[in-house]
């Protein structure tokens, strides 16, 4: 796989005891400035992936009279890998583009050749691609594949697919990419770069959110709509779950889209995670407002788990930035209905330039980690009643440490509210969470009280999961609402093989 990519190779800081992003992908068809699109498509999902990112262009080669493919990669954010301006001019030349954010939750996270998106020649021209997700039937598909003969250049999931295309026994590249989909099971969203064709895909279970936009005559796809936003392309629809879109030209050279579809099951199985923490506020996914989904989490959770006053006392709330702002409004404006006398204030502030930060052994232990990314408001908080919402608790490690810097600040009291409820299982399609002994719902069996008493605070308080998914349009059974919940649940809604999800996550 032919890569012109930087030598510098930077560490960026993840969230804090978060699940991680998965990754996030890019596509245009028809647009003379393509590259320059994708890169502000990129970034625009960088808080989907910010370990490696990459673009691959299809332009026509002046002296040989036919199409050749362009790709640059690098490790780090879009701002480091595309820092060069000669890139648009010398390189990512073309109309056509895909793009890709990484984050690994399978294969090494410091590897140029797992970055995506993967480029190859084989037998039926040149393709290109780009992978969103995880495959959860990886091993059977790549043991097969490396019995008959097949060498993998990287250790990601994402490079079987393209050996799959390569080994079709059909001969047209649409037919080729259906039957390699027809082999994989799992959750993946692709944008395939082919060189006439912009390929967009989303699995049958429709775990997650790809959508279509267009501007200027020129069609999109990306991961989310904020990516839209940025480069002022008009949001159509969202690619619907089983759906391979191929955007081409017809015999008139005139721009056309057709739609093939993969066997589905009845219900799509979206990942609920997207509302509760990965995409951003502004995007729409799913057909919903991630603002306004979110804004239902907090109302819910302040309708379950209220904190009430007495008198002329007041509750102060505050988030844990940022990813918490848009349920803590909720949470608010619920607890005012119910009467409460309850004030949103900033009473944590995010320092947003944290680099990766050098923390001695010995100090380690002391929460530096959490101090470098967050600072408490004293005036906000000493003396005072506060709640604290965020969306979730993994492991628990930020939000004990969390917990003892606003201790520090003197507050009266210290209630935390979770606008999701306990993560109990590991996740095998695409999230990246510990092992479920360390998650400190199981450490503490289930026992909210100890929880409470781990990460220091007053009250404990979860949202159920019929309110989580209530907030996201569905009242009723949560195995019925159409979202994948088995981080909370434990029920897969796509068999796992065994075994998987140890040596392939890092």
């Amino acid at each position: 796989m032919s890569s012109n990519s930087p030598s510098q190779t930077n560490d960026y800081p993840m969230s804090l005891d978060k699940p991680q992003e998965y990754c996030g992908i890019f596509g245009i068809f028809n647009h003379p400035n393509a590259a320059v699109l994708t890169y502000y498509g990129l970034h625009a999902l960088q808080h989907r992936g910010q370990e490696a990112a990459g673009i691959v262009t299809v332009s026509k080669d002046p002296e040989k009279k036919k199409k050749q493919m362009n790709a640059y990669r690098g490790l780090g954010l879009v701002t480091d890998v595309f820092r060069n301006p000669k890139l648009w001019e010398d390189i990512l030349k073309g109309d056509m583009a895909i793009g890709h954010n990484r984050y690994s939750t399978s294969g090494s996270s410091n590897k140029i050749a797992n970055i995506q998106p993967f480029q190859v020649h084989y037998k039926s021209g040149n393709i290109a691609l780009g992978h969103n997700g995880n495959l959860s039937n990886i091993r059977e598909i790549r043991n097969r594949l490396i019995e008959e003969g097949t060498i993998f250049q990287s250790s990601t999931d994402s490079e079987v697919f393209l050996h799959l295309i390569a080994k079709s026994i059909e001969h047209d590249q649409v037919a080729q990419i259906r039957h390699a989909l027809l082999q994989v099971k799992g959750a993946y969203c692709l944008v395939i770069l082919t060189e006439d064709k912009l390929i967009a895909v989303r699995d049958p279970n429709g775990f997650r959110p790809l959508s279509l936009g267009i501007k200027d005559g020129a069609y999109v796809v990306a991961s989310e709509t904020c990516a839209f936003d940025i480069i002022g392309a008009e949001y159509i629809r969202e690619i619907e779950h089983g759906e391979m879109l191929v955007i081409d030209r017809d015999e008139n050279n005139q721009v056309r889209m057709q739609s093939y579809f993969l066997p589905r099951p009845e219900r799509t199985s979206k990942c609920i995670f997207e509302f509760v923490y990965f995409s951003r506020p502004d995007s729409k996914i799913f057909g919903e407002s991630v603002d306004k989904v979110r804004r239902k989490l907090g109302k819910n959770l302040a309708l379950e788990t209220p904190v009430k006053t007495e008198g002329d006392e007041k509750v102060f709330v505050i988030s844990v930035p940022d990813s918490s702002n848009t349920a803590t409004l909720g949470f608010v404006t619920e607890s005012q209905k119910q009467g409460i006398n309850a004030r949103y204030e900033l009473g944590l502030i995010r320092n947003h330039y944290v680099g990766r930060t050098f923390i001695h052994p010995e100090e380690s232990g002391r929460g530096l980690k959490v101090r470098t990314k967050f600072n408490p408001v004293r005036g906000v908080i000493e003396g005072r009643k506060i709640v604290v919402v965020d969306d979730s608790i993994v492991r628990g490690t930020t939000s004990e440490n969390l917990m003892k810097l606003i201790r520090e600040a003197n507050p009266k009291e210290i209630h935390f509210r979770v606008s999701s409820p306990p993560i109990k299982f590991p996740c095998y399609y695409g999230l990246d969470f510990p092992d479920p002994e360390k998650l400190i719902a199981n450490e503490c069996g289930g026992d909210i009280k100890k929880i409470a008493e781990k990460i220091g605070v007053d009250t404990l308080e979860y949202l159920s999961l019929e309110g989580m998914v209530s907030a996201c349009g569905f009242d009723g059974d949560p195995e019925k609402s159409g979202f994948c919940t088995a981080c909370f649940s434990g029920k897969y809604p796509v068999s796992i093989e065994e075994g998987i999800g140890k040596e392939e996550n890092d």
